[in-house]
C-alpha cells in the first residue's frame, strides 16, 4: 500500500492498491492451505471442488486454487458502494460528494492497521464487511477442523473481532480489499471488474498466466481465475489466471 497518497485518485494508485490485495490474498491463501494440511484435509478434493478438477495437484496449484476461492468470496459485491451491506445509494444521489467522501476515507484509513481501524470504527461498514467476508470464507466445518471449535465464528457473529493470529491475517486482506473498494468508488469512471471464465481463450492483453501451462502459451484455455481484472478508462489491470492446454 502506498505510504504517500496522490492528491487525487489515479490508475497508478489503484494499481498499487491492487498489488497489495494480491500480496495479501497470496499470504492468506498460503495460511489456509497450511491449516488444511495440518487438519489432514483432502487437499485434492478441496482443489477439485474449487477448480472443477481442471488442474494438476501441486503445492503451487493448490495455493492458487485456495487463493481463487478466497478472492471470489472477497470480491463478491465489489460493484456495490457498500458490498450490499447497507441500502445506501449515495453514489447515485450525490455522486460527486460520494467520490470525495470515499477518497477522504481512503486517505484517513491508509496509515491505520486493521485492529486500529476496528477499535476506532467497530460499528463501521469496514467492520461489518470484515465480519461478513470472514463468515463467507471460513465456514463452520473449516473453523472447527482448524481450531477444534467455533469460538472465533461466534465472536464474529456477535459483532466482535477476535484478536487471534488467524483473524489478524484475514483482516490484512480485508483491509486491502476495502481500501481498493473505497478508491474505486472515488474514481470517475468507476473501474469495471472482470473475471476470466473457465474455458475462455487466453488473451494476454487482459490476462496474466500465473499457473498451469507456462507463459500464456498460444491456444491455452483458462482453467480457473485467481484474481479479477479491472478496466479503468483506457487502462487495464490484468486478471490472474491458471491455464490448461487445449485438448
Amino acid at each position: 500500500m502506498p505510504s504517500a497518497v496522490a492528491a487525487a485518485p489515479s490508475f497508478e494508485l489503484f494499481e498499487s492498491c491492487m498489488n497489495q490485495v494480491k500480496h495479501s490474498s497470496k499470504s492468506f491463501a498460503a495460511l489456509l492451505l497450511s491449516l488444511m494440511r495440518a487438519a489432514h484435509w483432502d487437499i485434492a478434493a478441496a482443489v477439485r471442488s474449487i477448480t472443477g478438477g481442471a488442474t494438476t495437484l501441486s503445492t503451487a496449484s493448490a495455493r492458487l486454487a485456495v487463493e481463487s476461492y478466497v478472492c471470489c468470496k472477497m470480491f463478491q459485491g465489489f460493484e456495490n458502494e457498500s458490498f450490499y451491506i447497507s441500502g445506501m445509494l449515495s453514489c447515485l444521489l450525490e455522486p460527486e460528494k460520494h467520490r470525495q467522501d470515499c477518497f477522504a476515507q481512503f486517505k484517513a484509513m491508509l496509515s491505520l492497521d486493521p485492529p486500529e481501524l476496528l477499535s476506532l470504527l467497530s460499528e463501521s461498514l469496514f467492520g461489518k464487511f470484515s465480519a461478513k467476508k470472514y463468515m463467507k470464507i471460513v465456514h463452520p466445518k473449516m473453523e472447527e477442523a482448524f481450531f477444534g471449535g467455533l469460538e472465533q465464528r461466534r465472536m464474529v457473529a456477535s459483532g466482535k473481532h477476535p484478536k487471534t493470529e488467524f483473524y489478524s491475517e484475514f483482516l490484512v486482506l480485508a483491509k486491502a480489499v476495502w481500501m481498493l473498494h473505497r478508491l474505486a468508488f472515488a474514481m470517475e469512471p468507476l473501474p469495471s471488474q472482470f473475471r476470466a471464465s473457465r474455458g475462455a481463450e487466453f488473451h494476454p492483453e487482459f490476462m496474466e498466466s500465473v499457473g498451469g501451462i507456462p507463459g500464456g502459451v498460444s491456444g491455452g484455455l483458462v482453467s480457473f481465475s485467481v484474481t479479477p481484472g479491472f478496466k479503468i478508462g483506457g487502462f487495464v489491470i490484468k486478471a490472474r489466471v491458471c491455464l490448461v492446454s487445449r485438448k
